[in-house]
């Protein structure tokens, strides 16, 4: 199988929660992309879900909160991934700082930076031109 992902996804198992409106799931976050995330499925995840959701966790120890605006992507064995299609500039950051942590190379995390900038000013240029 060829490999598709263009960013680096660090193995990071916390708690978090799962929100559309009023609708929230528990999940168990698996790992963490600039691009996204991959949880456990919730019991009573509905098959024909869309729309977008907040993913939110805390560092454990401290009192950060990471905050994102994700869709699912793709579902299967138990798994959901989600991508991200907006995240704070507070999160990002603290985003940057732990998969700096596990990648242990500031230059490669600065390319998917600069990437996932390019992606986003793409994909808002192409929504406004609508």
């Amino acid at each position: 199988m060829i490999e598709r992902r263009r960013f680096f996804r660090v193995i990071f198992s916390t708690p978090a929660q799962l929100c559309q409106g009023e609708r929230c799931w528990q999940v168990k976050l698996l790992d963490l992309s600039l691009q996204g995330a991959l949880v456990e499925q919730p019991e009573g995840w509905p098959e024909t879900v869309t729309g977008r959701f907040e993913l939110s966790f805390a560092l454990a120890g401290s009192d950060i909160e990471i905050r994102m605006e994700v869709e699912p992507s793709h579902a299967g064995k138990n798994r959901l991934g989600l991508y991200c299609h907006h995240i704070d500039i507070d999160s990002v950051s603290h985003l940057k700082r732990l998969i700096e942590l596990n990648v242990g190379n500031a230059d490669m995390l600065q390319r998917e930076l600069a990437h996932l900038l390019e992606e986003h000013i793409e994909h808002e240029q192409s929504h406004s031109a609508d």
